[in-house]
């Protein structure tokens, strides 16, 4: 992992702790449950959407304060994503981030309400007037991603009954919503919040989106639990269609690195400002969790 990059991802995982704090989402004696839930789930991520917002908005000046209301809500968003998915009803996983579920350290019914907060906390910190004059715009782009995220998911699941197994293109369509959509406000978020599009921004979320997905499909065949976090060989022994039922291991590999330089290439009109997100790209395929 190069060292600007590395650097930049640790500064955004302190912002989300930073910003966990002063939302009160922490283990302390008056906390109440529901804060410590909310704080479980945001604990121990990569940050890595949260570094998409911070990176970006750097290209495009953005303010401190929009800035990391923006990155904290897409943390947020993130996090009740998963705090669902992970339910009985969903992937029924017992460990997330190396630790226990929400639902499995509380109950289902406090893992729904967290991820239920969490979807509004994040609403309300783009809202904001802090945001500056784009807020409504910025929550309005905010929920569609929300949206086409939750309707990948709901594909996923439809997708674990159906007789025939998805197709490649159907698999890609799937995951640039379920896991693409969050991936691509996060790397737009910055001309966003100032009232810009970029298109190249654009092209370089959709290709790492993907990118990522592959990546987990890869870890989810060869990863080891301890590093990945949760548990792995889920699909596989369900049978379920992936990038790497189609494309085999070193096809899926193969992909991803096409979709790093796809992603790369988008990049050239910012120069030597946007190396970090290009490093950013060759880390979400080379690593472990």
């Amino acid at each position: 992992m190069a060292d600007d990059f590395r650097q930049a991802l640790s500064e955004a995982q302190g912002m989300v702790r930073r910003w966990s704090a002063k939302s009160g989402l922490a283990r302390s004696p008056d906390a109440s449950t529901l804060s410590m839930a909310m704080g479980s789930a945001l604990a121990g991520g990569k940050a890595f959407r949260a570094f998409l917002v911070l990176e970006s908005s750097r290209l495009y000046d953005v303010d401190e304060e929009p800035r990391e209301r923006a990155a904290f809500a897409i943390e947020c968003l993130h996090a009740y994503s998963l705090v669902h998915d992970d339910l009985p009803c969903m992937d029924d996983d017992d460990m997330r981030r190396g630790r226990p579920t929400v639902h499995r350290e509380w109950d289902e019914a406090t893992a729904v309400l967290t991820g239920d907060a969490l979807q509004t906390l994040a609403f309300q910190l783009v809202s904001s007037p802090q945001v500056g004059p784009h807020a409504a715009s910025v929550s309005e782009s905010l929920a569609r991603a929300s949206m086409a995220m939750v309707r990948g998911q709901m594909a996923d699941i439809a997708a674990e009954r159906v007789e025939t197994p998805l197709t490649l293109q159907e698999i890609t369509q799937l995951q640039s919503e379920k896991t693409g959509a969050l991936i691509t406000w996060a790397a737009t978020a910055g001309p966003q919040l100032v009232g810009a599009h970029s298109e190249g921004l654009s092209r370089y979320a959709k290709a790492i989106g993907l990118a990522f997905q592959i990546a987990d499909d890869v870890l989810d065949e060869i990863g080891d639990a301890a590093a990945v976090g949760k548990a792995v060989g889920k699909d596989s022994a369900a049978g379920k269609a992936t990038f790497v039922s189609h494309l085999g291991l070193d096809g899926a590999r193969a992909r991803a690195r096409e979709l790093v330089e796809e992603a790369c290439d988008a990049l050239d009109t910012y120069g030597d400002a946007a190396d970090t997100l290009k490093q950013a790209a060759q880390f979400v395929v080379d690593r472990t969790h």
